[in-house]
Order: structure tokens, then sequence, then C-alpha cells
């Protein structure tokens, strides 16, 4: 895949390579249409170049999502075609196990995630009394597994959306234990020594920056923390030991699944994590992101390096 992946980046497109699939990431305005042409020149060379290695770029399978305002996702929509086929922009995709939405709120993971994970619980539930302690402690980790594959993404969202995984842990301890529904879970998920879906979330996230800071983690991400080097000299003793750079933000955001945002957040406090803030001048809409996946013959999507 070296070869394909070279043509890609010769358009100036942010690729990632599997055995049997492609996703193209690019970042774009909507009056930024000579992206969009780029984009067109880079499929026309993949094709070009699978067709000279006897291999099929297959329409059918291709996806493309945008990411972005809805407005500004209707500009873009049947913008792109391949092979005079207008692709679509998709509602949802999955990638990684993980369903994304086109405002990467999550919801549609989520649900996807209560059914399956409701769906081993009642089934668990039916065989309990034949279960011995150990493998009844097994048992619901198959379930909460579950909850924290790729939980990280879940970063700044309400609790609304994460209060449907918390009732999947409670579910799952209700099980384990064979305490009574009516029963209060706080001491309970304290003697399994289970930390709140809201918590496991932080701790990845802090798990993650941890990595990145003894370049323990991939270079992707790496490349979304930043150090912050204060002003020298120094006003406060305190601003000399290693702290994260806060991005800073003209609004707020519908959920903040960014590293680069959640990193200083939690790992340091955020007055001294980021320079002075001054007031925030106007900014154009947020842009919308395209992705693209690009399938070879006829495979699905597989997945993308996330957190």
């Amino acid at each position: 895949m070296l070869p394909l992946g070279n043509i890609i980046r010769q358009h100036g497109i942010n690729v990632h390579c599997y055995a049997d699939d492609t996703q193209l990431y690019l970042s774009m305005k909507p009056e930024e249409t000579e992206k969009l042409v780029k984009l067109q020149t880079c499929l026309k060379d993949i094709k070009s170049w699978m067709s000279s290695n006897v291999l099929l770029l297959n329409p059918g399978k291709t996806e493309v999502m945008v990411f972005g305002p809805e407005p500004l996702r209707d500009r873009l929509d049947h913008m792109i075609t391949l092979d005079g086929i207008s692709l679509t922009s998709s509602l949802s995709v999955r990638n990684l196990g993980v369903s994304f939405d086109q405002n990467l709120s999550f919801n549609s993971h989520i649900k996807l995630v209560s059914r399956s994970a409701f769906f081993h619980l009642r089934n668990i539930t039916k065989i309990r009394k034949l279960l011995t302690h150990h493998d009844a402690e097994v048992s619901p980790a198959f379930v909460t597994s579950r909850v924290d594959s790729c939980n990280s993404l879940l970063s700044g969202c309400p609790n609304n959306s994460l209060r449907s995984l918390q009732l999947i842990q409670n579910a799952a301890a209700r099980v384990l234990t064979g305490i009574d529904h009516r029963g209060h879970m706080t001491p309970v998920m304290a003697s399994l020594h289970w930390l709140p879906v809201k918590f496991r979330i932080i701790f990845k996230i802090l798990l993650l920056t941890y990595k990145v800071l003894r370049g323990l983690a991939p270079c992707y991400l790496e490349e979304l923390v930043t150090p912050y080097n204060p002003p020298l000299p120094s006003p406060l003793p305190s601003l000399s030991s290693p702290l994260l750079s806060s991005p800073l933000l003209s609004r707020p955001l519908l959920s903040s699944p960014l590293l680069s945002l959640s990193s200083p957040l939690l790992s340091s406090p955020p007055l001294l994590s980021s320079p002075p803030l001054s007031p925030p001048l106007p900014s154009p809409p947020l842009p919308p992101l395209l992705s693209l996946s690009s399938p070879l013959l006829s495979s699905p999507l597989l997945s993308s390096p996330l957190l």
C-alpha cells in the first residue's frame, strides 16, 4: 500500500492505509472548491494505479462523510463524483467499531452499544445461578469492555448521553452482585472498584496523555498535545512546571472529542495551562471536515487509528 499512499500525499490529502481499505481526510471551507477538484484528481490517479495493478475501485462500497454545521454540509453534498456516480454523504459510518454521525454527537454509537450490551446482559442473567463466583466476575467484563472501547471519543458529551452507558454498568454490577434493582449503586461500585463511566473516560484521556508525554503513543496522537511554554521570566513559579497548552475556542463545541482540548483541561488547572485569554475575535463558522473512505475491491469500511 506504500505506492498508493505516496500517490495520495502528492495531492496534499491525509490518508490512512490498511490491507484492503484506504481512508482519505480533507479539511476545507465551503468556498474552497479547489480542494474538491484536488480530491477528484486524486481519485482518478488512485483508479489509474489500481487498474494498472489489476485492482478495482468499487464506487458502491465507497462512503463519504462530511462533518460540520448542517448549513455548510448541505453545500458540499453531491459535489463528489466517482466514475460518473455522485457520492452522497452518509448519515453515519462505522470506524473501529465506533459509529460516527455528522454532528459528532455519538448518539448513534451509544444506542448501538446499549442495545448490544443489554442483549448480552439478559442472556447472562438467565444462567447467573449456574455460574460460579469466578465465572460471574468474568461474564460482565464482556459487556463493560464494550462501554470502555474507544470511550475517549466521548469526552465532552453531555451527561444525558452518558447516562445510557452508566445504566449498562449499573446493570452489570447488579448481575454480578445480585443486588436488588432498588439498591443504591454507589457503595456497590466502590466495593467492585469500578469507576463510573464519566470518570472512566477521564482516566482514558489521562492515560493517553501520559503515553504521549512519555513517547509511548503513536505519532498522530503526539501531534495533538503541545507543551505550554510560559513567557520568560515566568510570573508564577508554578508556571515553570510541565503544563499543556489549551487551544482557544471562539465558541463552545457540541462535543469535544479532541485530545488537544481535553488533555490540558484534565491534566492541569486550566488557568495555568493556557496563556492569558483575550476577548474572542469574530470568526467564520467552523469549516466542515470531509472524510472519504475508498475501499479496494469490494471490502467494507474497516477502521482508522482513533483514540
